[in-house]
């Protein structure tokens, strides 16, 4: 079988060769300790054009290893190569098995994972305090997103931005406000094994004590032909509406940024013919005194990836089950709306960097003298409504 888990990698004592296929950038950025790097499509290109350009790379007189992002890749590549002459496998699980591995060692020594957490901490009150800590609290104040006596569950999907906000919230704790309870909520729709730990080491790692509960969400919506993107943001938004109330909650944060948001606004004039935003925080329509807040809203997402990078940390990207193959190529929205908007304003940022900020003021400078038409609770108005009267 072509398939070997970083267990039996490690437990291979014989000379091999790691290769990691995936892009120069992410190889840079860290791999197996030894491995070389050759990208899974130059490999590809190879096999399927009979041509021999990075096969003559790789060894037939030794074992050789391969590593892309989830392990499908690899598995392809070594599936292929195994009937011609190559002793090759494919890592289960790919980079993040890898990742896991590492995590599950680095907790395994007490006084580093104290030493972690303290440094994540630091580093968000000091090195990152103009870019992250000023603007949290920015919107926290200018939104009004928390009361006295507000019992907040702060959603964590085991991204960057959420398990960003949830350090947030203890610092701000920690800081002196502390007219506010929180919970810690992991909602598993169905995660993969790799996924579902890694997010419960890095919560253990960086010292956020989380409440996680189950639900099916990934098989329902994995029956659907169409929109289930819709239905499980949907379906997600009321199983965490639901638990969190059942824990006495008034309030979810979820972790939208500024960038979400200025790419929510383009969306909607692009591809819905409306204009409309990401409003920071929302009363639940369906959950009665239940409200979602959102207070990463003035943070920048380049910001939270660096944050991400300077402490070394690694999340989960994408742990949809329907979009995971997208993963492995590097990329969890390749091919979506949102990656063409977010492209889109990437290219116009580049002509003149207060487009963003603009698109953002947009919705906050509606001057409805201008406007053709809008809506009010459901209700449109037309500028001829008493149009000469006026």
């Amino acid at each position: 079988m072509y398939i070997r888990t970083i267990e039996e990698l490690k437990n291979d004592d014989r000379e091999k060769l790691v290769i990691d296929v995936r892009d120069k950038e992410e190889y840079e950025k860290e791999t197996c300790e030894g491995a070389t790097n050759i990208f899974w499509e130059d490999i590809r290109n190879d096999i399927d054009n009979g041509t021999d350009t990075f096969l003559k790379l790789i060894p037939r007189d030794k074992p050789v290893y391969l590593l892309c992002y989830t392990g499908q890749k690899s598995e392809e590549i070594a599936a292929d190569l195994s009937d011609n002459g190559y002793e090759i496998y494919s890592i289960e699980g790919g980079f993040n098995s890898y990742l896991r591995d590492k995590l599950n060692n680095f907790l395994k020594d007490e006084e580093k994972v104290t030493d972690k957490a303290a440094d994540v901490e630091h580093s968000i009150v000091k090195r990152f305090r103009k870019e992250i800590w000023r603007k949290f609290t920015k919107a926290i104040n200018e939104y009004e997103l928390i009361q006295d006596g507000d019992k907040i569950a702060v959603c964590i999907s085991g991204g960057k931005d959420s398990m960003l906000m949830a350090k947030l919230f203890q610092e701000l704790y920690r800081h002196g406000k502390k007219n506010f309870e929180v919970v810690f909520l992991v909602m598993n729709p169905g995660y993969n094994d790799i996924n579902y730990e890694t997010i419960k080491n890095n919560a253990k790692m960086l010292n956020v004590p989380i409440t996680v509960f189950e639900s099916e969400i990934f098989d329902i919506v994995a029956a659907e032909d169409t929109s289930p993107c819709y239905l499980c943001a949907r379906m997600r938004r009321g199983h965490l509406y639901s638990k969190a109330k059942e824990l006495g909650c008034n309030k979810i944060a979820l972790g939208h940024h500024f960038d979400d948001v200025i790419e929510t606004i383009l969306m909607g004039m692009l591809y819905g013919a409306q204009v409309q935003t990401m409003m920071p925080k929302l009363h639940s329509t369906n959950f009665p005194g239940m409200e979602l807040i959102r207070p990463l809203y003035l943070i920048r997402e380049k910001d939270i990836i660096h944050w991400r990078e300077y402490n070394k940390l690694h999340f989960i990207n994408c742990a949809c089950r329907l979009t995971e193959s997208c993963a492995s190529c590097g990329g969890t929205e390749k091919g979506s709306k949102r990656a063409e908007i977010k492209e889109l304003i990437k290219q116009l940022a580049k002509k003149d960097e207060v487009i963003e900020k603009n698109i953002f003021r947009s919705v906050e400078n509606v001057n409805l003298n201008t406007v053709i038409a809008y809506k009010e609770n459901g209700v449109k108005h037309h500028f001829l409504d008493g149009y000469d009267e006026k």
